[in-house]
């Protein structure tokens, strides 16, 4: 299929189409992108399965994508930005808004941040999976010299890992499970190796998943069924990436007294069964971690210097054109970690 023109568009639950786009024309201070990579994240699977990502709701046809990465193929008139030919990471958030207070510091709980592919607002802010991208100019990063395009592809998702583990304070020497081995959970495990953690735990309910946080850097695996061995990792500090209330049950009660959870895996809206208790009286700090700020440079030095060790979490790939099987594939976490899709035409579909 000839994809030249293409945008990755969902229209509804289960309605996933590769729709002929044009590309709008674009503003003084925005770039032409050509896209190489994205990778598939867990909003983007919702929106396919669910029609919506938390309280984020579809109402229109969305173009997916925040996760990409490519090359300038036309730098901004108002000199704004890398120049052609620069290849380049993207920071999907635009933050802004008034109303509610947030501090200066933290853009990304502002209350009018947008995101690239996202239905939070109406109308949505139309994503990225597209062989061209109209980008503001100062979304995108250009990449280290010597960083491959394919390794940078992971750099969004790894500077939310990034920013979770920074909010958990210096980890050096420390003790840390991380409870969910997904592609957040993974790479929250590779950035915990980079910033000097000792012992990391890695727990999921597959197999699979555990062998991909081995490969990153865990230094030790639980399956989540063996609550016995969870509780007893006693950890300092205890990263939450399942997104599931289970999950962060599981955090809580395997945090030593006076310990750190992290939770970076964004649960369902509403009421969720907790043993807030036990965080209670064992003086437990829980600390929330949304999306991030500008740790993405950070996130591209330690890639392109090989402190940050990400390869693994990239199990399979697929050409655009196939990407209604990239998102069967996606969707089977026993199996799947990071699934990219390449915008190049000779890419051939499988696992790593």
């Amino acid at each position: 299929m000839n994809t030249n023109g293409s945008a990755l568009v969902i229209h509804g639950v289960g309605d996933l189409r590769l729709d002929a786009v044009l590309p709008a024309a674009p503003r003084s201070d925005e770039a032409v992108v050509e896209i190489a990579y994205g990778g598939i994240c867990g909003s983007d699977l919702h929106y396919w399965l669910h029609g919506a990502a938390g309280e984020s709701i579809l109402r229109e046809p969305l173009v997916l994508g925040h996760e990409v990465v490519g090359t300038v193929s036309r730098a901004a008139e108002d000199g704004s930005g890398p120049g052609a030919g620069t290849a380049v990471a993207v920071h999907p958030a635009t933050p802004g808004g008034a109303g509610a207070r947030y501090p200066a510091e933290s853009p990304n709980l502002s209350p009018g941040c947008t995101y690239l592919g996202s239905a939070a607002r109406f109308p949505h802010t139309q994503g990225a999976f597209s062989q061209f991208a109209v980008l503001p100019a100062r979304m995108l990063r250009p990449l280290p010299e010597g960083l491959p395009l394919r390794t940078a592809a992971l750099a969004e998702p790894a500077s939310v890992a990034w920013h979770a583990v920074a909010r958990a304070g210096d980890v050096r020497g420390k003790r840390v499970l991380v409870i969910g081995s997904g592609p957040i959970g993974c790479l929250a495990v590779a950035v915990l190796k980079c910033a000097g953690a000792a012992e990391i735990i890695a727990v999921d309910v597959h197999e699979e998943p555990l062998k991909t946080a081995r490969l990153v850097g865990a230094t030790e695996t639980i399956l989540a069924a063996d609550a016995d061995a969870i509780a007893a990792v006693e950890a300092d500090v205890s990263v939450e990436s399942s997104g599931n209330y289970r999950g962060l049950d599981s955090a809580i009660r395997g945090t030593m007294r006076g310990g750190t959870v992290v939770m970076v895996g964004l649960l369902p809206s509403g009421e969720q069964p907790v043993a807030i208790s036990l965080a209670i009286t064992r003086e437990l700090d829980l600390r929330g971690s949304f999306r991030f700020n500008d740790e993405m440079d950070d996130v591209l030095s330690a890639l392109a210097d090989g402190s940050l060790h990400v390869d693994p979490v990239v199990t399979h790939e697929y050409p655009f054109s196939d990407a209604i099987e990239a998102f069967n594939t996606a969707k089977d976490s026993r199996r799947s970690g990071k699934v990219l899709l390449s915008f190049t035409p000779d890419t051939t579909p499988g696992a790593r």
